[in-house]
């Protein structure tokens, strides 16, 4: 796009941000298929069955047949250009869902017809609730025998405490089902199967049609009422009530996430999936209709916020890094401003200028070149450095920092070692993928015995990765158990002498460094400060005994884990003509920091969980009691869409294996999430 094409305020009300989101196998990624082809994006319809699907175009996609990665698409529905993440359903991905749902504007749930709200549904849309989406639902696979629409609408207002509003009736279930009733034109949708869906055509009710669906179109009315007075003065004095009317009133609850609108139909049978891409334009927000991303001035700390416009300074998020074809691409949500191809600009988490070589409207496995990226987009962007997962971009002049996606806190890690060389060196170039598509991870390598340490945020996080392995690349290398990530610290004062006279390659190497250590409070990291005479000394041997010190905090005296929370305080230092050297005296503020340590009756300090678990009522005792034994304090409990919401802190050494048995303990029924809250002192 050039200057003069620039999206205006309309085009921006037409644009939609959405995700699919839904358990495994309930049809996602059919449904965004025939989304693909009804729009004019694929001229062919690929099956999940056949491993055909145009979303799922890893070759691991299309063998088993789910949806590993969010895949992005975009297509025309007019007047709508939507912009389409299809998210992975199956448990292991959550994490993948928690980035997309960052990003998004709107979201389509899928409901199996026959199965209804399954946990995984669950997670995923409490996960959306987190975020404060607004949704519409779509009942799949109502030609499937056992399918009840009723029943799935009971288990949505029981399961995830929405109030659904069924603005679609199915004609019949299982074999007998044959089309969708529209409740608000009040018409009967038939698809014709020649053209597999293509051409569709409504014609109006019946009066037993009318009388059966009567109950279902009141309560429409009701809903539309409560947003629109005069729609419930038109249905009283018996006139008819225009569908654009009630659209309008519905959408305005929609956006305030009163209800949750429900179409039907069967993606597999072509039936009822264009009118979820109407009902995307209808009802989900535009870029304009929610709220304005917020973040922080990284210069002085003040929060800040840019309008949804091209004219504003540049803020867009980066939510997903892959490589494609060994090359970095980085999908980015624009939330003000423009990039145009070729463009340097600021990437503020990392502190460092980003060239944006070339920009791509993304379609699943391939891309469209596009020149330039507004408000509001979701677009790819390649050569760029440094970007990573999480990262905000801006201008150097207007910088501002967007909340990250997730707090990188590794608590937990695992040995992984490579069965043969040639397993090695494919693990090294697969972990590297994974570590640039996802910041919580953290790799260490020993050079000597060739093991690889994985560090994550979970122990589900790190069984993510091993699944990925095996899935993705066949790659099944030895594992060792998970260990917790400890810390040190200091609970007590020490002092420490250190001195270091040695020759090292007929060069004499002398440094001598006295220093004290002293605790500081909890999360208040390192403090090293210098009380001698900085101007008696030369600059280079004061920044040796600094790198001295910061370099062994890294490895504490008890078990050589980090050190943190303490002060460190130089304040004696001696040299010798001739003899004194910035290695000397590195060498020397080693020593003597190890002294001054073990004085100071260090303490080993364990990762403390902050533990959120949603659960029926039913189960909240068996939650409390299997806590409990877990060691958990419990801070907390209330009460969030239906569902009774326990929190509480728990040491993570004591909660591997939590989520099994949880599941265990509930028949699969609670949602589960664990985020690091501290480091602290084990009693």
């Amino acid at each position: 796009m050039s200057k003069s094409n620039a999206p205006s305020a309309k085009v921006l009300g037409n644009l939609r941000n959405i995700g699919i989101i839904a358990h495994i196998d309930a049809g996602k990624t059919t449904l965004t298929e025939r989304i693909l082809y009804y729009s004019g994006k694929i001229h062919r319809i690929g099956e999940v069955h056949e491993g055909t699907a145009t979303m799922d175009y890893m070759p691991e996609e299309q063998e088993r047949g789910i949806t590993i990665t969010s895949a992005v698409t975009s297509c025309q529905w007019d007047p709508c250009m939507i912009n389409i993440i299809d998210t992975p359903g199956h448990v292991d991905f959550t994490i993948e869902v928690e980035r997309s749902l960052r990003v998004l504007d709107g979201a389509v749930g899928v409901f199996c017809g026959v199965s209804g709200v399954e946990p995984q549904s669950e997670t995923v849309w409490r996960q959306s609730e987190s975020y404060s989406v607004p949704k519409l639902a779509f009942v799949n696979k109502m030609d499937r025998l056992g399918a009840d629409f009723d029943a799935v609408l009971d288990s949505m207002v029981q399961k995830l405490g929405t109030n659904p509003l069924a603005i679609q009736y199915p004609d019949g279930a299982g074999q007998d089902f044959t089309g969708v009733y529209d409740l608000v034109s009040m018409q009967r949708l038939e698809f014709d199967q020649d053209t597999k869906g293509v051409n569709f055509s409504s014609r109006d009710l019946t009066e037993d049609e009318v009388d059966r669906l009567s109950p279902w179109r009141e309560k429409l009315i009701e809903v539309a009422a409560d947003e629109d007075e005069e729609i419930l003065e038109l249905y009283l004095s018996g006139e008819d009530v225009p569908a654009s009317q009630i659209r309008a009133a519905l959408r305005k609850a929609t956006l305030a996430r009163k209800i949750v609108p429900v179409l039907v139909g069967s993606a597999l049978k072509n039936i009822g999936v264009q009118p979820v891409l109407t009902a995307v334009c209808d009802y989900l927000p535009s870029p304009l209709e929610v709220p304005v991303a917020e973040g922080v001035n990284p210069k002085d700390k003040t929060k800040q916020s840019f309008e949804v416009s091209h004219k504003e300074p540049l803020s867009a998020l980066v939510f997903k890094v892959t490589l494609d074809s060994g090359r970095k691409l980085a999908m980015m949500r624009m939330y003000s401003g423009k990039i145009s191809a070729g463009d340097t600009v600021y990437n503020v988490t990392q502190d460092q200028p980003e060239r944006v070589a070339r920009l791509f409207r993304l379609h699943a496995g391939r891309k469209e070149k596009i020149e330039s990226a507004y408000a509001g987009d979701m677009v790819a962007a390649a050569g760029m450095k440094f970007a990573r997962t999480g990262d905000t971009l801006a201008t150097k002049e207007a910088p501002i920092l967007l909340e990250q996606i997730t707090d990188y806190k590794p608590v937990i890690s695992l040995a992984i070692e490579p069965r043969n060389s040639e397993e090695g060196d494919k693990l090294d170039e697969v972990l590297d993928k994974y570590l640039l598509e996802d910041p919580t991870l953290e790799l260490k390598r020993d050079e000597d015995t060739g093991q690889i340490v994985l560090s994550g945020m979970g122990e589900l996080h790190l069984e993510v990765i091993q699944e990925r392995l095996k899935r993705e690349y066949k790659l099944e290398p030895r594992v060792g158990k998970p260990q917790v990530v400890y810390q040190e610290t200091v609970t007590g004062k020490g002092k420490g002498t250190g001195e270091f006279n040695r020759e090292l390659g007929e060069v004499v190497h002398y440094g001598a460094v006295d220093l004290a250590v002293e605790p500081m409070g909890r999360d208040k990291g390192q403090q090293i400060s210098m009380e001698v005479d900085i101007a008696e000394w030369p600059a280079a041997w004061l920044e040796a005994v600094e790198d001295g010190i910061s370099d062994s905090l890294q490895s504490g005296v008890i078990r050589g884990y980090p050190v943190q929370d303490v002060r460190v305080r130089v304040f004696g230092m001696k040299r010798r003509d001739g003899e004194s050297s910035p290695v000397g005296y590195r060498m020397a503020a080693a020593m003597a920091l190890k002294e001054a340590l073990e004085q100071a009756t260090p303490r080993l300090m364990e990762p403390i969980m902050w533990v959120e678990i949603s659960v029926p009522e039913d189960f909240v005792g068996d939650v409390v009691g299997l806590l409990g034994s877990k060691g958990a304090k419990i801070e907390n409990m209330i009460d969030r869409n239906g569902q009774k919401v326990v929190q509480g802190l728990a040491p993570l050494g004591k909660l591997f294996g939590f989520s099994t048995d949880l599941r265990s303990a509930t028949q699969g029924r609670a949602g589960f999430v664990m985020k690091f809250s501290r480091f602290d002192v084990l009693e």
